[in-house]
């Protein structure tokens, strides 16, 4: 049976610290696939088509990974396409406790589901897409946090 896993998050933009949680996933997994939430009333910084292209050039090379644009509850989401993991990256302790509370919320909804929570390797422990949205707002080049190749001003 083919191991499957949803990687979710809004990924605006997709990080370093994102890349390097999804190819530990890999290491794992048979397939990944990267779950962009589009939330209606949140304004991005980038467009959610945007976002989906970003990953897309990212994992151009690796056929084991999809990229899909969802709305709604992430649990839906794995149900309609047959996914029974969630791949979570952990950088710190505020980051164990709000996962620690989504997957006991969700074992009570989605009990078939299970999360797969990987730290986040040292390197990248400062990364996040808040930081690289306040750099680029602030006329920045946050070139040193994004994957290489990976050019912004193409997707703003």
């Amino acid at each position: 049976m083919e191991r499957i896993a949803l990687f979710p998050g809004s990924f605006d933009p997709f990080t370093l610290g994102h890349l390097a949680v999804a190819e530990r996933g890999l290491d794992i997994f048979d397939r990944l696939v990267v779950g962009i939430g589009v939330n209606a009333s949140k304004q991005g910084l980038l467009a959610p088509e945007r976002r989906a292209e970003l990953v897309r050039r990212v994992f151009a090379d690796e056929p084991r990974v999809e990229v899909v644009l969802y709305e709604g509850l992430t649990g839906d989401l794995c149900r309609e396409k047959g996914i029974r993991h969630i791949l979570r990256g952990l950088r710190n302790s505020a980051d164990f406790e709000y996962e620690r509370d989504m997957e006991m919320a969700n074992d009570l909804v989605f009990p078939e589901l299970s999360t797969v929570a990987i730290f986040t390797p040292a390197a990248f422990i400062p990364v996040s897409s808040r930081l690289v949205r306040e750099i680029i707002t602030m006329g920045g080049d946050p070139a040193v946090f994004l994957p290489e190749g990976i050019n912004i001003k193409e997707y703003l």
